[in-house]
């Protein structure tokens, strides 16, 4: 069984990679099946699977999708989640 995570767009790379936010986890992401990285892309919800953006999804989809994930992987709302466990996020002593 494969999965792809939604994510949004943030920036453009180039014509072919954009940047994409997918629960707090930035990754360039290659463009190229939903016909390139353009600038209309930006701000729109698409699934990434092993590093492509498989199709475009709307805004509620893809934050219902991801707070499904999280709620699977056991990070709910009262528990930290991607972000918060990143090093640069963590609070130190």
């Amino acid at each position: 069984m494969c999965i792809a995570i939604p994510g949004k767009v943030k920036a453009i790379v180039n014509e072919n990679t954009a940047t994409v936010d997918m629960g707090g986890v930035r990754r360039d992401v290659n463009m190229d099946l939903l016909g390139g990285a353009s600038e209309a892309l930006l701000g729109k919800y698409v699934l990434v699977h092993v590093g492509y953006a498989i199709s475009e999804i709307s805004e509620e989809e893809g934050e219902e999708t991801m707070r499904l994930l999280k709620l699977m992987a056991g990070l709910d709302d009262g528990e930290l989640g991607f972000e918060e466990t990143l090093p640069e996020n963590r609070e130190t002593d």
